[in-house]
């Protein structure tokens, strides 16, 4: 996900398209953009659209698309810029740090420039159809201060996949439903020999926060609780102890889980065959479907002590900057979007599920997602609404992976998360 590598200014001109998913970003400076009586200038001719690149087959072709019947709708051009998850952190900070930002964002943090005063408000540019039809929880995480500013445009839940060969040759009948029997489960499959794994687990830096995260959510624990960084909870001190230990001490996981990224190794090992279990999404059924090689299943995440389980959801949001006279023009791009016939077209191409009550009416009809759509209302996010959450996950993502290895301390990791989460720095 939050990618911060790569040179920004000299690829802002063009199209960056790799393959990757949902992503991340950071609000800094001031956007020249405004404030909300802006709205009242002369009206644009056209605006901009910088939007995340979720698969190289389809998130140019359907915003081309989108931006034709935009121009059929209302005279107005909608500019486009497709960019690398890889790249597009940087590249989104460095044009509002410049005092150009684009006049629709699409990234899956925005509170840092909400609470800047950048953004439009649902208020502002939402009908209210549009309203009442998005799902509460993604109108929660999209909310700042009592307004919500990010309006969601996908979301994914997490599973369970499980290698159904796999577990049939190590004698399982069903996936696992409390930590306990995943360690069993786990233990068995292990225990095939031949490279196998019982259990996928990245913690490196792509996505370690995610990973975490559903683990945490299935021991009652919470990144934030009423209102107030609870990192070094002692549920999650429990949590992290638990995945190191089935690491160092089950030995029921690749090797170096702590440095494993998610796309390029947990899945792999999975799609390969070689792993019995692995915490996925949708995205990735689609790939195991087309490739044909691995017979599985999903089911819902195993929790402490096999009570009610928790999924782990992403959405990403397509804020709107204010700029002079963009209003209308920003306003009349959410009515399309959201119009079933776009908004749902682009999250089926792209192989993530609804933000929308009529959508998941839509999806509903696709038995593969009934996993993830039955858990998806009540899916828990990582507290995207707090100005600090982006600074907070890359820590996450670069130091926890630590505390699974050998010498690794959970308690420790925690604490300093923990402490640079209060600190703000």
């Amino acid at each position: 996900m939050n990618k911060r590598f790569a040179a920004a200014a000299a690829a802002i001109g063009g199209f960056a398209l790799t393959l990757t998913a949902c992503g991340g970003g950071t609000g800094a400076g001031t956007a020249g953009g405004g404030s909300a009586s802006s709205g009242a200038a002369e009206k644009v001719t056209s605006i901009k659209l910088v939007a995340a690149e979720y698969s190289k087959e389809n998130t140019a072709a359907f915003w081309t698309k989108f931006a034709e019947a935009y121009k059929a709708k209302t005279g107005i051009t909608l500019e486009v810029q497709v960019v690398s998850w890889n790249d597009i952190d940087q590249q989104s900070s460095t044009m509002v740090q410049n005092n150009n930002p684009p006049d629709i964002l699409n990234l899956n943090v925005y509170a840092s420039y909400a609470k800047d005063d950048l953004l439009w408000s649902a208020d502002d540019v939402l009908s209210d159809a549009v309203k009442s039809d998005l799902l509460p929880n993604f109108v929660k995480s999209g909310t700042y201060e009592g307004k919500m500013y990010g309006m969601p445009d996908l979301s994914s839940a997490r599973a369970l996949f499980y290698n159904k060969d796999l577990f049939a040759k190590a004698g399982i009948a069903a996936p696992p439903k409390t930590w306990d029997e995943f360690v069993t489960d786990a233990k068995k499959i292990s225990a095939l020999g031949d490279g196998t794994v019982g259990y996928a687990m990245p913690l490196g830096p792509e996505e370690a926060q995610a990973e975490y995260s559903i683990w945490m959510f299935n021991n009652g624990g919470d990144w934030k609780t009423d209102g107030k960084w609870s990192i070094n909870s002692p549920q999650n001190v429990e949590t992290l102890k638990f995945l190191k230990d089935l690491s160092v001490t089950q030995k029921v996981t690749q090797n170096n889980p702590g440095k494993t990224n998610r796309t390029d190794g947990a899945f792999a090992l999975f799609q390969s065959g070689k792993a019995g279990m692995v915490v996925g999404f949708s995205p990735l059924a689609a790939t195991l479907d087309k490739d044909g090689k691995v017979s599985y299943g999903t089911a819902a995440m195993p929790t402490k002590d096999g009570g009610e389980p928790s999924t782990y959801g992403v959405t990403d949001y397509l804020m709107a900057f204010k700029k002079p006279g963009n209003q209308e023009a920003v306003k009349a791009f959410y009515d399309l979007y959201y119009s079933p016939d776009q908004v749902n077209t682009f999250i089926k191409n792209e192989g993530f599920l609804p933000v929308t009550q009529s959508g998941l009416e839509v999806f509903a009809s696709d038995t593969k997602l009934t996993t993830y759509l039955d858990t998806l209302t009540g899916a828990k996010l990582t507290p995207t609404d707090d100005p600090g959450w982006d600074r907070v996950k890359l820590a996450v993502q670069q130091s926890i992976g630590a505390a699974v290895a050998p010498d690794g301390d959970p308690q420790a990791v925690l604490d300093s998360l923990q402490k640079q989460a209060e600190s703000g720095s």
